[in-house]
């Protein structure tokens, strides 16, 4: 079987000048972003899509523009966590497709806003037999095209809502080579440390840069008091930072209201800046700051 190396020419397809064309309009849009940082976790269910969408209100509410890419394209939430309704009007001209804005001013782009319904979920093929690594060859294309043919204008911090897992960061480097670096979400639970501690070491081999790793859920605060409880038991995060030589951004409390919607569309952040969780999130978003204003 010949491989396109092996072909005389391009049989009229144009196949390189379309990719340089992409790929000089993907620079277009990120240069104007002056931080691109992806939040990721080795699996699913530890808050992290809640986690970013109130660390992105912290950065706002400090007078960053931000926004926010929601790259689970399975099981996006970004867009009901800043109250942008799935049948939002997006406007598309030269520039591109040009990014929502939710609570707090945050832009965001979602595969939420490009379906129909929004219980409509994304089917990738219709006939058996297919194999996996077609599917995931359509999700790369479908990230691809969402961080090519999205318009966010000029921002300070660009967030990166990843899929659980590993898997996508390589796609993302070739993609974004200046991203910022990654921040690693886990909860105390030891299946939790287990399957990020892969995750960071992934990380580490294929030279993506680790910010640092935030402990969510890392305790219940109950609303009324407070008071801080256990919520799970495992090893200590913080020992787990320090095996693997990667900074520790703090200890985020369990709190009910954080992935809830509320009355008037503001993030939980805004509304509770005096609970233990949103004061955790500053001193988080206060580490984030200081790595990248190093690092610039």
């Amino acid at each position: 079987m010949k491989t396109y190396n092996d072909l005389a020419g391009d049989g009229g397809s144009n196949f390189v000048g379309q990719v340089t064309s992409q790929l000089e309009k993907l620079r277009t849009r990120l240069d104007k972003i002056k931080h691109k940082i992806a939040l990721m976790s080795g699996k699913g269910g530890v808050g992290k899509s809640s986690l970013t969408a109130n660390i992105a209100g912290c950065l706002a509410d400090r007078g960053y523009k931000v926004g926010i890419l929601d790259l689970d394209l399975n099981g996006p939430s970004i867009g009901k966590l800043l109250s942008v309704p799935n049948d939002v009007k997006l406007n598309v001209d030269n520039d591109g497709v040009h990014a929502g804005e939710g609570a707090n001013g945050i832009k965001i782009m979602s595969m939420d806003m490009l379906l129909p319904t929004a219980d409509t979920p994304v089917m990738w093929t219709h006939k058996s037999g297919e194999t996996a690594s077609w599917v995931s060859m359509l999700e790369n294309t479908a990230i691809r095209e969402l961080i090519a043919d999205t318009y966010w204008g000029e921002l300070d911090y660009l967030l990166l809502d990843m899929p659980p897992g590993s898997d996508r960061i390589d796609n993302i480097k070739e993609l974004i080579p200046e991203l910022a670096g990654v921040i690693e979400i886990t909860i105390p639970s030891s299946i939790s440390q287990h399957i990020v501690a892969k995750s960071i070491t992934k990380n580490n081999t294929v030279g993506v840069p680790i910010i640092g790793l935030i402990e969510n859920m890392g305790g219940y605060a109950c609303p009324s008091c407070n008071a801080e409880h256990p919520l799970f038991s495992g090893q200590d995060v913080e020992e787990l930072c320090r095996q693997k030589e990667v900074d520790y951004l703090g200890k985020i409390p369990f709190d009910p209201r954080i992935s809830e919607k509320t009355g008037n569309g503001k993030l939980f952040y805004s509304e509770h800046k005096d609970s233990p969780a949103a004061k955790a999130i500053d001193v988080s978003a206060d580490k984030i700051l200081n790595f990248t204003k190093s690092n610039s």
